[in-house]
């Protein structure tokens, strides 16, 4: 199968996590709006597609007769497709619960630099920014980094479900962002996040990864994605 992966031009954004997946299991697929340009994402967010399922927003992912949207779905689906979670239903469920929370962290490290409207531009709400992301460094990202490392401490140390899977490539991507976005808090808070930083490495260098984070594929983060970084959201130098 081919799969179709619709997101936006320019960015990593959530479509990373989806991109990850299927570039570790060589999947053979088309970043089509890369192709084509962001228009053919029109229909989907005007409502006017034929498709019986009516996505919100991207990442969309085409497979063969399915259409599916939401980051965490995409990669339930693709992880029992590519070999990308363990067997059983409640390693499957606890993968999508991990996955869950990653997005959680994703969407408030978005709202610490546009935390009063997304339509707003950053410079209209740089000071709110300052506030919002002062409490995501000193309360926010010790809680959820914590929280992974309780994972991964409880499963086999390397792996957050004791192999490897879609949910350590996405926590992989959340690390590369975070170091991005926030360097010197996350310098701070390096001794306690030790089997985060082990697992980011270890997936950095898996082959296909290795290959893609090397390839033109790979975008740089910047400041129109969700990981962006302003020196005056990050701890003081």
């Amino acid at each position: 199968m081919t799969y179709e992966l619709y997101y936006w031009t320019g960015i990593q954004g959530r479509g990373e996590f989806v991109r990850l997946a299927l570039e570790d299991a060589g999947a053979d697929y088309v970043d089509v709006a890369r192709n084509r340009g962001d228009a053919v994402l029109d229909p989907f967010l005007a409502g006017d597609s034929s498709e019986d399922a009516l996505p919100f927003a991207p990442p969309i992912l085409r497979a063969g007769h399915l259409l599916i949207a939401q980051t965490a779905a995409i990669l339930a689906y693709l992880g029992q497709h590519l070999r990308l979670v363990p067997e059983g239903e409640a390693r499957r469920i606890y993968a999508n619960q991990l996955q869950l929370t990653v997005a959680d962290l994703v969407a408030e490290v978005h709202d610490s630099h546009h935390p009063i409207a997304a339509s707003l531009y950053y410079e209209d709400q740089r000071l709110e920014a300052q506030r919002r992301a002062a409490d995501l460094r000193a309360h926010r990202l010790p809680k959820y980094l914590g929280y992974f490392e309780q994972v991964l401490a409880r499963s086999d140390g390397r792996h957050a479900l004791g192999e490897h899977s879609y949910v350590d490539l996405s926590l992989f991507q959340l690390m590369a962002g975070l170091d991005y976005a926030f360097p010197n808090a996350m310098r701070r808070l390096g001794k306690d996040m030790r089997r985060l930083r082990a697992l980011a490495g270890e997936v950095a260098q898996r082959p296909r990864i290795a290959a893609y984070l090397d390839s033109p594929r790979r975008l740089p983060f910047n400041e129109n994605g969700i990981f962006r970084h302003y020196p005056e959201l990050d701890d003081p130098a």
